[in-house]
């Protein structure tokens, strides 16, 4: 455990989910190749559609809706939708068939293997101040069998835009009736958790978990106020 700021009073914690509190990229490789075969055997038209392809397309959309990038579910489920009809399918089809697909996606995408340092550590965190989680993906906290944990979730699109964007971290601290710089957020990421939480006031915990160096990675443009490299630390500031 590092400090690089003074740590005010902690009154609430705020967590980030993919990638902080379990390791997203099995569960997303997996869930990514299963909703892509899904979406191939909805229709002989696109049994040779390649991931190539469907992710230009979801380039495409976001480059006409920019807005969209700020809620996953529903950029898959347009760019899906859109391929559909690309391929010749009716609209009624194409959104029977987009729903089909993003069922597949979702039943696949909770199939986590949640660390029990994770159960652990929230549970006894829990106990002593609320916790709330705040994520840009699509991660479903009840679905991962986590949600006892929290207070409530955010998820961007929802709950407002993507973080670095502050929308969220305001909501969360606007719901929690507590000042934000009495709130700390955890998070992996340098950007959309230490930059986005410090903007809006609160005080971040990067968790560095690949063992670099914060010092010289350029996506340090604020320092946080502490750094761990495992969840079960934060423990000891109860």
């Amino acid at each position: 455990m590092k400090f690089y700021r003074s740590l005010r009073p902690i009154k609430a914690i705020t967590f980030d989910l993919d990638d902080t509190l379990y390791d997203n990229y099995p569960v997303i490789r997996k869930t990514t190749a299963e909703s892509h075969a899904a979406l191939q055997a909805y229709h002989p038209a696109l049994s040779d559609f390649s991931e190539e392809a469907y992710q230009a397309l979801r380039n495409e959309l976001l480059l006409h809706e920019p807005d969209i990038g700020h809620d996953v579910t529903e950029w898959r489920r347009r760019s899906v939708e859109l391929a559909m009809l690309n391929a010749g399918l009716s609209s009624a089809e194409a959104r029977t068939g987009a729903d089909k697909v993003m069922a597949v996606f979702a039943h696949w995408r909770s199939r986590v293997e949640m660390p029990e340092e994770t159960h652990l550590t929230l549970a006894a965190l829990a106990e002593h101040v609320p916790l709330v989680a705040i994520t840009n993906g699509n991660a479903e906290p009840e679905k991962l069998g986590i949600d006892r944990y929290f207070q409530f979730s955010l998820r961007a699109g929802p709950h407002g835009r993507a973080k670095p964007w502050q929308d969220m971290y305001h909501l969360a601290a606007q719901r929690l009736a507590i000042a934000p710089e009495n709130i700390l957020h955890v998070g992996d990421d340098l950007i959309t958790d230490v930059a986005g939480s410090l903007r809006c006031g609160m005080q971040a915990c990067w968790i560095n978990l690949r063992q670099g160096n914060l010092m010289q990675m350029k996506e340090a443009r604020l320092l946080p106020h502490m750094e761990i490299s495992q969840l079960a630390s934060l423990t000891s500031l109860l």
